[in-house]
């Protein structure tokens, strides 16, 4: 007879699916030369190259352009980081720290609308790397069916094994990645003709700064808010929030960075048909996979995080294939050329979900969230309210809107924590 005890069982069940519904133990904890090149490989992605793309032509490169770029970067990369310190020192994901400052129940909102904006994203890159295909490679169109499908399934297969098996990738391809766009850009530098060439090109469109911090920062944010479900693996608080700053500020500003440069240069801001035109079309399509695959596994990643805690159920991997299996449906049915401006709206409405978790583990419980295994209320009526409001202040405010949402949902769930106690919620529940 086995002598080992049920919570070791449920302990090794939680370790073999990357603990989805319990704090990661400290036991399991990984160094930084471990999670920072995962998370940057998370934010090395071909999506943030267009938002460089859109930015690019309306400012002058330095000291406009730079400079909006490092702030942007700056927000998305204290935003993340800020949540990436409190996942290390509670071991917890986003969805489960959700449980806290929304409820048990109000927490569901939290795992749906972090999920779905997952599986959109994992089925426009899939639809992406097939589109991309046809232009560099010279793929049939007719063929499409058959990229998406192999794709699909093949990038999620290291999100299937797990952190570990995604750590081994982002340790080779985040290197190989920043050499080829170093390279790449090296090349695009000595056809303008060096740092005065890039100063002499005009702006070619009107974007207003306030919309371009959006579009840098948005792009980017629903990424951010579930950047714990890696630096919630880190050894301590700064490990997690160095981490996490060094693929949101750097490597997707640097991300960013590149697109905008391409555009200006070469008025395409895809890196990897630049590389095309720059005669380094092997290379290129190196790195469209490599790219491609170290953003896919991430993305369904987070989606089977999120779709476990939803469901309360242990078995992650079972979400991965689900998962990849809707997106595959979703690719198929065309959504390459719908969803993306829809995803980069729900961007104003992910922020806020951040802001609320700050202020309830900062704010109100003063750095130390209580047992998951202590009930909590079906809604936290205080972190809510402040979600709804905060997401209509950010939808209509003008100016940074994710920055807007993430303040009014700190302000705003501080207020109401004091007027609505959470004792009483707590009793109640417990009644």
């Amino acid at each position: 007879m086995s002598t080992t005890s049920d919570p070791e069982l449920v302990q090794q069940s939680q370790a073999g699916e990357d603990y989805p519904l319990s704090a990661v133990p400290l036991s399991a904890r990984k160094s930084i030369l471990s999670l920072a090149p995962l998370l940057m490989g998370f934010t090395l992605y071909s999506g943030t190259l267009f938002a460089g793309g859109l930015v690019g032509p309306a400012y002058r490169f330095f000291p406009d352009l730079v400079g909006l770029i490092i702030l942007g970067n700056l927000i998305l990369g204290v935003y993340a980081s800020a949540l990436g310190y409190i996942a290390a020192n509670t071991g917890l994901s986003t969805v489960l720290m959700a449980r806290f400052s929304f409820g048990s129940v109000g927490s569901r909102w939290v795992d749906f609308i972090l999920g779905f904006t997952q599986i959109g994203w994992y089925a426009w890159g899939s639809a992406l790397i097939a589109d991309l295909l046809n232009k560099l490679a010279g793929v049939p169109p007719s063929w499409n069916w058959l990229t998406i499908l192999f794709f699909t399934y093949f990038f999620c297969s290291t999100a299937y094994i797990g952190y570990r098996a995604m750590d081994w990738l982002s340790r080779i391809a985040v290197p190989a990645m920043l050499i080829l766009m170093f390279w790449s850009l090296a090349i695009a530098l000595g056809k303008v003709g060096g740092f005065e060439g890039l100063q002499a090109i005009a702006p070619s469109k009107a974007l207003g700064w306030g919309e371009a911090l959006t579009i840098i920062v948005g792009t980017f944010v629903s990424g951010g808010t579930q950047a714990t479900n890696w630096s919630r693996f880190a050894k301590t608080g700064k490990i997690g929030a160095i981490s996490t700053m060094a693929a949101f500020f750097f490597a997707n500003g640097f991300l960013i960075f590149c697109g905008a440069f391409c555009s200006l240069v070469y008025g395409n801001e895809d890196v990897v048909q630049v590389m095309a035109q720059q005669g380094l079309l092997f290379w290129g399509l190196v790195l469209l996979f490599l790219n491609m695959w170290t953003t896919q596994d991430n993305t369904i990643y987070a989606f089977s995080v999120a779709g476990a805690h939803m469901f309360r159920t242990s078995k992650r991997t079972a979400f991965v294939l689900g998962g990849a299996t809707v997106a595959l449906v979703l690719a198929w049915g065309g959504i390459y050329d719908m969803l993306v401006p829809y995803l980069i709206l729900l961007g104003t409405f992910i922020p806020p979900i951040g802001g609320v978790i700050m202020a309830d583990y900062w704010l109100y419980r003063r750095g130390e969230f209580p047992a998951l295994e202590e009930r909590q209320p079906a809604f936290n009526w205080a972190g809510v309210i402040a979600y709804i409001v905060a997401s209509a202040i950010a939808y209509f405010s003008p100016g940074i809107k994710p920055v807007n949402g993430i303040i009014a949902a700190v302000v705003l769930y501080f207020i109401l924590s004091k007027v609505i106690p959470q004792t009483a919620q707590r009793r109640a529940s417990n009644s």
